[in-house]
């Protein structure tokens, strides 16, 4: 943060992000269907989540108190990391704690639909922290991530904080969206849309990945092998199935 606040003790100030990442694919029979989340399985299994977490809790500052992780049959995996701030790290006989830890989660749910063809794959992620720690700073590493179709992300700042003059303070940093967390980069490759209720500390925004290059979106088929009536319909699937994702509701 640039020039920190000078308060009156703590910085109780909690702030929580929720961040869910779609990833949409064609696979045409079931047989492919049920490779793709074996394949989806095992390249986002819980070591390898836990590896992007402790990433994450470096970025932002934090230190590690606790890992659990779990890998789940037939598929899916968690990882619950308990962190502190770097300060609150214990020393020797001196225990230092905070009064609410913070934490980060992450949750894999594949799926799919044999009548569609299309497989999903979802990752929601909850970052919570207390004190000046914030976790927008590690919005574009999320995404690169991940394969990120869809991305939906709630922010929002609870309870207050003084200065030293005993002023509330309800927000501690500056922040008018999400995307200005975002490299512009990052943006470009995105429809977005924001929904904030700045009164509240809430900020929300939704993005949908614009272009898509049908090969990418394929398992186990390459595109030459299709016609081009085929590959048309399956491009109207796929950006039906964002759209509705993207919206929230059925559409179609």
């Amino acid at each position: 943060m640039e020039g920190k606040l000078k308060l009156y003790g703590f910085n109780n100030l909690t702030k929580a992000l929720s961040f869910n990442i779609y990833d949409v694919c064609y696979a045409k029979t079931p047989r492919e269907q049920r490779d793709y989340i074996a394949y989806i399985d095992s390249q986002y299994n819980s070591e390898r989540l836990t590896k992007i977490l402790t990433d994450l809790t470096d970025m932002i500052g934090a230190t590690v108190l606790n890992i659990a992780r779990q890998d789940y049959e037939p598929q899916g995996a968690s990882v619950a990391i308990l962190i502190a701030e770097g300060s609150m790290k214990p020393a020797g006989r001196i225990q230092l704690a905070h009064l609410d830890k913070s934490h980060v989660t992450v949750h894999t749910y594949p799926e799919y639909h044999p009548e569609t063809c299309l497989a999903t794959f979802r990752v929601d992620i909850d970052v919570a922290t207390c004190g000046e720690i914030t976790p927008l700073s590690t919005l574009d590493y999320l995404i690169s991530s991940f394969d990120s179709d869809i991305i939906t992300m709630d922010y929002r700042v609870r309870g207050f904080t003084r200065d030293v003059n005993g002023r509330k303070l309800f927000l501690d940093h500056k922040i008018t969206s999400i995307q200005d967390y975002i490299s512009p980069e990052t943006l470009l490759r995105y429809d977005t849309v924001d929904m904030n209720v700045y009164d509240s500390n809430i900020f929300h925004t939704k993005m949908m990945i614009k272009e898509i290059d049908l090969q990418n979106y394929l398992f186990k088929t390459d595109i030459y092998e299709l016609p081009p009536k085929t590959r048309l319909e399956i491009m109207n699937n796929l950006r039906r199935e964002m759209i509705e994702i993207f919206s929230g509701r059925n559409i179609y």
